[in-house]
Formats: C-alpha cells, structure tokens, sequence
C-alpha cells in the first residue's frame, strides 16, 4: 500500500513539475496558445477589443518578458518561433493569393500613387527626426527612417472577415504595401550587404543578378510548374493543398537566397498562384481556414512576446524614443492616406481602411531592427523604442480597420445595384445523372455562384421510375453525398436529392421549379446522331418542358490551364430577359479565375457588356470582335485552343434573338473542335417579356429551317452510305 502510496506521489510531483515556469514541455505550451486563440477573441469581444489586439495582450503577459509562461528559448528558437514565420508568411502569402488582379490593374495608377506616397513621406519626415531629434547617425537614421516606411498587413484578416478584400481601398492599400516593402527591404538587402554600412558597386550588382533569378523562377517557371501539376491533381484536393503551401514556403527560402526578405517570396508566391486557384473554389477555403485558426494567430501572439515590459520600466528614455517614434509613423502614414483621399476624390471609410491596412509596423520593421542592431548601427533604446512602435501600431491598425471596415461594408452594401430579383435569392440546380463527372460541374457552380446565399446549389439525380428504381435512388443518394461531402467542408452549402421521373427532361424541370432555381447545369457529353435529330435531341427536349435559363457544360480541362474565356453571342441578345442572369455568371467566372473576356457580338451587345460591368463593378478587361451571327465564329474554332473557356450565347425558338439555322449550331460547333471546353447558354424565355417593338426588320423564317432541317438530314444520310460502300 505504502509503494503505491510513494509511486502516486511521485507521479504528481512529475505532473506539478511540468507546470513549472517556464513551460518547457511542447505539448503543454501548445495547448496553453491553442486556448488562448480560442478564448482571447470571445471575452475580449464583449469589451468590443478588436481579436487581434487580444492576441497581442495575451502575447505580452504570457511571454519571456512578462509571466514567462513560454521560455525565451522556445520563443527565438522552439515551435512558437517557427509557427510565428509560418504566420507571417502565411499573411503575406493571403494578401497575394486573394488579391483581385482585375481590380489591382484597373487601379494601378492609385496604388503606385499610394505606394509613393506611404514610402516618402515617411521616409522624408523620419530621417531628419531621426538625425536630429534622436541623435542618429546618417546610415542609422536612413535605416530607421525607412522602417517608418514599412507596412504589415496584421489587419488583413479583418478585411478578409468582412468580405470587402477585393475593394478599392484593399487594393489600393495591398498594392502600396507591397511597392513600399520591396523598396525597403531592397536598402535593407543593400545595407547588410554592405561594408559596415559602406554601399558599393559590387553590392548592388550582386543584388541585381539574385532578384533577376529568383523573378525568373518565380513568374516564369512556377507557373507552368504548378497549372501542370494542379490540372494532373484535380480530383486529389489534399495533395493540391500540399502542393500550394510548399510553393509558399519554396519561394520564402528563394527570396531569402537571393537576398531579400521571405514576406516578399511569400507575396509573390501569393501572385503566381492568383490565377491558378479559383477565389471560391474548396482550395482556396482549405487555405484561408489553416492560417485564420491556427498560423497567423501565433503570429501575433509572437509579437506580444516582443515587448521587454520590465526593461522599458527601468529606461525612461525609450519610452520618450517610443513615443516620437510612433507619433512619426502613424502620422506619416495617415498624411499619405490622406493625400490618396484627396487625390482621388476617396470616402472617408476608405481613407480608413487604407490608413488601418498601411499604419502596423511589423514584418518588415523587425527585420530592419534585428539587422540595424547586429551590424551595431543602432542601439538598444531604438530596438526598445521600435518594439513599443510595433505594439501601438498594431493596436492602432486593427481599431482603425475594425471600425471603418464595418462602415464601408455598410456603405457598400446600401449602393449595391440589383438586377431585378435580388442577386441574394438565386439558386443554381445542378443536374448530376451519371456516376462520374460531376466534379467539374459542382466546381463550376462554385465559381458562379454568391458567397452570401444560404442555400445556392443543389445536386439532384433523376432516375428513371422502374422496378430498380428504389435501389438506384439509395446508390445514387449514396454517390452524391460522398461527392459533395468537402464542398460542404467549405463556405458555400450544397444540398444533394435524388428523384425519379418518367422523364429526366421532366424531372429536371419539375425540381428546378420546386426548388425555385434560376439557373439549371447540364454536363453535357453526349453526341448527337442521327436517330436523337429525328426523333428529338434531349437539348431540345429540355428546353422545351424547362423554362428556366440552362447551362450545357462540357470541361475536358482544369479551370487553371484556362487563359482567357471568349464569349459568342447573337443579335439582339442583349434584349433577353434575362441576359443580366448570364452576364452575372459570365463576369463571376472572370473574376475568379482572373481571366479576360474576348466578346464575339455585335456593338449593342458589346456595350451591354460594359454597361453590365460598370453597373456591377466588376473589373473584368473586355475586348470585341464584332459578328453579325454565332455562325461566323463556326470555321474559326480549329483554332481555338485547349487553354481558353469558350461560352456561347443561344436563344430559344421565337425568342427576340432566335435566328434561321440556330438548332444545329451546337452540333457544329461541337464538330469543328472536339476538344474545346464550352458552355452552352439558354437564357429563360417568357412571352410577355419580349421586346420586338424596336427591331421591326426582324420577321420569321420556318419554312427556311425546315428547308435547311431536310438539307443536313439528307447529307448525314448519304454520308452513311458513302461509309457503307466503302
């Protein structure tokens, strides 16, 4: 008894001995920050703090320098060191991946603007304060001065909460950051190469050389890399999410390599990667849920552990170098916030937001600090001070961008255009009869589809009504389910039926209007032959019993090869009813694979385009080639590559922009490039909805069709016995 007595006892003098300060014991100490990311946001939420400040807080108290709940050693050396890069580069990594290029381009001028301004004005205000004020040297106060300069994106993640990163302000403000931090982190790569401080020729020629290569690497061979590996790993979700953060951290360690900081290589890692991953697609979830919970919160909790309370209680004079030091940079960079609003002709919530995304100090300023300290150009009270800095202005971005986040959202939203019913009541039904090749299809329902909708899609299989029909009803609900299941791991819900009909046509029509979709996809694989033209094909058939506009989808690629989308449409098809519907889905899949629109119309239907475009701010680079007819594009689709989406625009049987010989297009087209990936449109038709009062020339033809019906007929019939004489 008295033996086990001893041995419980010493196992519980083992058990207090782990919780001995500091934690030394890596499970212990990571689950201690696993609840700290889950616990700081609730309570501190009720005070109406910001997340991201209480993950700071909670790094200050628990850290080396405060509680010493986590030990120095593990904070510069053990997993919390290592976690905390992940996150920073994971934030830089975020902030290249989720940028709209569209947008970026169609604000670049604002950006370099921006850029200009966030890099001077600090960089002119900081070094004489620094020179004279402080008492600095010239390279120590060129060095300080130009981490005034810098930015770090700790608010970023608000942003990206709130939905509003592909902004104008986002933009803008990503863009600057990235034209500033390059320049600074260059004089940094610069000054630590140097000699003691001393710049040289063969410094900056050495620079050069490496950033060319590591430019090379990155924009040129990673991205043919990565669309190879990403089309060949489509269905393998897992290994596409492997494969994406080995690209991020390969391009850090490059850019280290060539001599400049990994958030740089991350951030473009981030660009390279822009257009191969679709903004709504699982991946891109995958991605965003990892470093919102688990990388970039150590990250900031990193940043808590910094601050040296103690020391900053026994030198007044830090705190006097802290103060003048954040006074100058959160000033500087709100005048160059101030001026881009001014210039632009901005809001004051988007003057915010870029003030709250450019005011933290963090990434680059430490890196300037842990080099300017080492090579003995700056003290310690400037190491201090600049710890402090980054405390305050961390704070400082996440209020800023919390409150003016939540204003431009709100002014966003009040301004939003809608297009007769509202874009948040759509519902796409997507129509899944066969055991396999539905995943391009639900991909592709993503793409088009409104994040903020409760309930966009919905899978439905309809099977026949026979004796085996209860038995392929539960093999079906059974391959839906499976298939469907890490779509509904991400942001947009899918619900999954299966029904049966007398008629799949029938079937399809009746769900789409119980479920009251709008828009109908069809993976359309099957050929056309003789005996489905005479007796009815089941395009025909489906348009004739569904009045809902549909989509026949054919994908033989992955959406990441793609590198344009050419769009071909009739005459008049800008009078459709529906025609903003497409419009809509044609705009969506533009923004989030990045690709450009060539638009194979007539000039009213092009200018409908950019009226659309404009109407719904979207920033999508158009470009024409006029037609009169989708039968002038029919012999020039040889040459249509494999790497480009092609969609054309059809019209139903006595709609406003139905013309003679538009039933056997289709078929053409599909004859002409066999391995085109396309999508068929068929906008919904209602009668009293048709505007033929300005088009009196228009007048109809069926005794043309039949003529033209009888003549393909009788051509497809000799040619079968031309093949059985031979």
């Amino acid at each position: 008894m008295n033996g086990l007595f001893e041995q419980f006892s010493k196992e519980f003098q083992n058990l207090l001995g782990e919780f001995k300060l500091p934690l030394e014991n890596p499970i212990l100490t990571f689950s201690l920050l696993l609840l700290i990311i889950l616990f700081s946001p609730i309570i501190l939420r009720r005070v109406k703090i910001p997340a991201l400040i209480g993950l700071i807080i909670s790094g200050v108290i628990i850290g080396p320098n405060g509680f010493q709940l986590i030990s120095e050693a593990n904070m510069k050396t053990g997993f919390v060191n290592m976690f905390a890069k992940i996150g920073l580069l994971y934030i830089m990594f975020m902030a290249g991946l989720e940028l709209d290029m569209q947008e970026f381009r169609r604000y670049r001028n604002k950006s370099l603007a921006f850029g200009a301004l966030t890099f001077f004005i600090p960089l002119l205000l900081g070094y004489p304060t620094c020179r004279y004020a402080l008492g600095l040297n010239e390279t120590a106060s060129l060095l300080t001065a130009s981490m005034f300069a810098t930015h770090t994106l700790v608010a970023y993640p608000i942003v990206s909460k709130f939905g509003i990163s592909k902004m104008e302000a986002v933009a803008i403000a990503i863009g600057g950051t990235i034209l500033t931090d390059t320049a600074v982190l260059i004089i940094l790569a610069v000054i630590s190469g140097s000699d003691h401080g001393v710049i040289n020729t063969s410094v900056l020629a050495h620079l050069g050389i490496t950033l060319s290569i590591f430019s090379l690497i990155m924009f040129w061979g990673v991205p043919k890399i990565s669309r190879w590996f990403l089309s060949k790993l489509e269905s393998e979700k897992s290994s596409q999410f492997i494969y994406v953060l080995s690209i991020l951290f390969f391009a850090a360690f490059l850019a280290e390599v060539a001599g400049i900081e990994g958030i740089i290589g991350a951030f473009v890692a981030g660009l390279v990667m822009n257009r191969l991953i679709p903004h709504s697609s699982t991946l891109m979830n995958r991605i965003e849920f990892i470093g919102n919970a688990l990388f970039i919160p150590f990250f900031l909790i990193s940043i808590g552990m910094v601050v040296n309370v103690k020391a900053l209680a026994n030198e007044p004079w830090a705190w006097a170098v802290a103060g003048i030091l954040s006074a100058f940079a959160i000033f500087s960079k709100f005048l160059a916030a101030l001026i881009t609003q001014l210039i632009f002709k901005m809001s004051r919530p988007e003057r915010q937001v870029i003030f709250g995304l450019s005011t933290a100090h963090a990434a680059a300023t430490l890196a300037v600090i842990n080099v300017g300290y080492t090579m003995g150009i700056l003290n310690i009270e400037i190491v201090n001070g600049t710890v402090i800095l980054i405390l305050i202005t961390s704070m400082t971005a996440s209020f800023v961008t919390e409150n003016a986040g939540k204003k431009l959202l709100i002014s966003q939203t009040k301004n939003e255009p809608l297009e007769g019913p509202s874009m948040r009541s759509q519902h796409v039904l997507v129509a899944a009869n066969e055991l396999k090749g539905n995943e391009p299809l639900l991909d592709f329902s993503v793409l088009i589809t409104d994040k903020t909708v409760m309930n966009p899609i919905s899978v439905v299989s309809v099977l026949e009504n026979d004796e085996e029909a209860e038995m392929r009803i539960r093999r079906s609900r059974k391959h839906i389910d499976d298939f469907i299941t890490h779509y509904n791991s991400g942001e947009i819900n899918v619900h999954a039926m299966a029904t049966i009909d007398h008629n799949l046509s029938s079937g399809i029509a009746r769900v789409s209007k119980e479920l009251v979709a709008d828009i109908v996809l069809i993976n359309d694989n099957s050929k056309i032959n003789l005996l489905k033209r005479l007796i009815g094909d089941d395009r025909d058939h489906l348009l004739n019993v569904c009045d809902k506009t549909v989509f026949f989808c054919h994908f033989n690629h992955a959406f990441s090869s793609y590198r344009k989308i050419s769009v071909v449409c009739p005459a008049y098809a800008e009078l459709e009813q529906d025609c903003n519907q497409w419009l809509e889905r044609v705009m969506r899949i533009s923004r989030e694979l990045n690709l450009d629109i060539d638009v194979y119309s007539t000039r009213e239907t092009f200018e409908k385009f950019k009226a659309y475009r404009t109407y719904r701010k979207f920033a999508a680079d158009l470009m024409h080639f006029p037609i009169e007819s989708p039968e002038e594009i029919v012999e020039k689709l040889s040459g249509f590559g494999d790497n480009q989406l092609f969609i054309s625009v059809f019209a139903r049987q006595g709609s406003v922009s139905a013309f003679t010989g538009m039933e056997f297009l289709p078929q053409r087209m599909e004859k002409e490039n066999t391995n085109l990936d396309y999508v068929f449109i068929y906008p919904s038709q209602s009668a009293s909805d048709l505007s033929y009062a300005a088009y009196d020339d228009m007048s109809g033809s069926p005794l043309a069709a039949g003529v033209e019906t009888i003549q393909r007929l009788s051509k497809e019939v000799g040619g079968m016995f031309k093949k059985n004489e031979e």
